[in-house]
């Protein structure tokens, strides 16, 4: 097994990703792709060339080169099973994914960071206005995804950590590193406090990371 793992400590997609190597007990070679320093490194071509899309993370294992972080998680759920990151039962596993694909595809794409840069360097989009949009998309998405998640826990889909916790967890940690009000989501809340108590979720968080602030 030779893993390498392309990521960046303040990016959310590395986040889930990283909890994910973590909870399968993988170590994997860290390579940090900082997206700000030099106009953004994941643009060099070396890395381009490896993730054509330019975005983190990227997981190399042996001859396979996988980016989109679901990607590479469904592809250690299938390549090192165990513990599972998925439940039994087509429905169970077709529910977690909807928790996840909410975020991953509803959420997250209009608040990257890219799309901030857009907002603000293209459109000169104001600090407060660009708050308000980057709020507006978490409310509108954690109000369904709420809805979605176990009501008495204590994970977001049973009684174990799945996909939906992995993703779930970094995009809470997005709406607290802006300042956004959770009281309206219990059930976020819950699951989320239930995750990071885990050494595999805490670990991986940003600040645990070695290029955090650099």
């Amino acid at each position: 097994m030779s893993l390498i793992h392309y990521t960046y400590a303040s990016s959310s997609a590395a986040y889930r990703t990283r909890i994910a190597l973590n909870l399968k007990g993988l170590d994997a070679e860290a390579r940090y792709v900082h997206l700000l320093k030099d106009g953004g490194q994941q643009h060099d071509p070396a890395y381009a060339a490896l993730n054509p899309m330019e975005l983190i993370p990227t997981l190399i294992d042996g001859d396979a080169t996988i980016g989109q972080s679901l990607a590479i998680i469904e592809y250690l759920d299938e390549v090192y099973p165990e513990p599972p990151l998925l439940p039994k039962g087509a429905a169970a596993r077709a529910r977690v994914r909807q928790v996840a694909l909410s975020i991953v595809c509803d959420i997250h794409p209009v608040n990257n960071l890219r799309v901030r840069q857009y907002l603000s360097k293209t459109l000169v989009v104001g600090d407060e206005a660009a708050k308000t949009w980057y709020r507006h998309w978490i409310d509108v998405g954690f109000r369904g995804v709420e809805a979605l998640l176990d009501a008495n826990g204590p994970f977001a889909c049973g009684d174990a950590p799945t996909m939906a916790d992995i993703v779930l967890v970094p995009q809470v940690a997005n709406a607290r590193r802006f300042d956004i009000p959770l009281d309206d989501y219990p059930r976020i809340v819950r699951a989320d406090a239930a995750a990071r108590a885990l050494p595999a979720f805490a670990a991986a968080a940003p600040e645990k990371q070695p290029d955090f602030g650099l």
